[in-house]
């Protein structure tokens, strides 16, 4: 069992933050900060900007709370939309994936726990995002971070109708 073994502390000022054209991701505490009890990321996406593709989780459980705005979290093959004050937990080998609700922004926290070490994950996507990285790269570190795409027709039907 995971257990959080002394305070961890990281203020917003210093929270690493990776920005694109259409998010905001402050990297707040990787499972390493935390002894492997959660990792934890701040997201602000632009109006209909997605968040993550569909994905899963072996062993963890991710929690979406929605800070303000509204978003739309895939849970398995149902599409919840969440505002602000509203909470989702999606449990371990259940596709999901997140995104603003079309016509809306979306601030989300984003808790995984048990913790998983993620934060050189999205460093890698800022990367590729850049040209600093490639595609085989991501793809090579997909094993490492517990991050495995899948494909949902639920979400692509969704968000190619936004």
């Amino acid at each position: 069992m995971s257990m959080i073994v002394e305070t961890a502390v990281v203020r917003e000022i210093d929270a690493e933050t990776i920005i694109s054209p259409t998010a905001t991701g402050r990297l707040l505490l990787d499972s390493s900060d935390t002894g492997g009890a959660l990792s934890t990321i701040r997201m602000t996406l632009a109006e209909g900007a997605d968040g993550a593709v569909p994905h899963h989780h072996a062993t963890s459980t991710e929690l979406f709370y929605i800070l303000a705005g509204k978003a739309r979290v895939l849970a398995g093959e149902e599409i919840v939309t969440l505002e602000a004050g509203d909470v989702a937990a999606v449990p371990p080998l259940t596709p999901h994936a997140f995104a603003a609700a079309p016509g809306h922004t979306a601030d989300l926290l984003v808790i995984v726990a048990p913790g998983i070490q993620r934060f050189e994950y999205f460093r890698l996507l800022d990367r590729l995002r850049r040209g600093e990285a490639t595609l085989d790269e991501l793809l090579a570190s997909q094993e490492l971070y517990d991050n495995h795409f899948l494909d949902s027709p639920v979400w692509t039907r969704d968000r190619q109708a936004s």
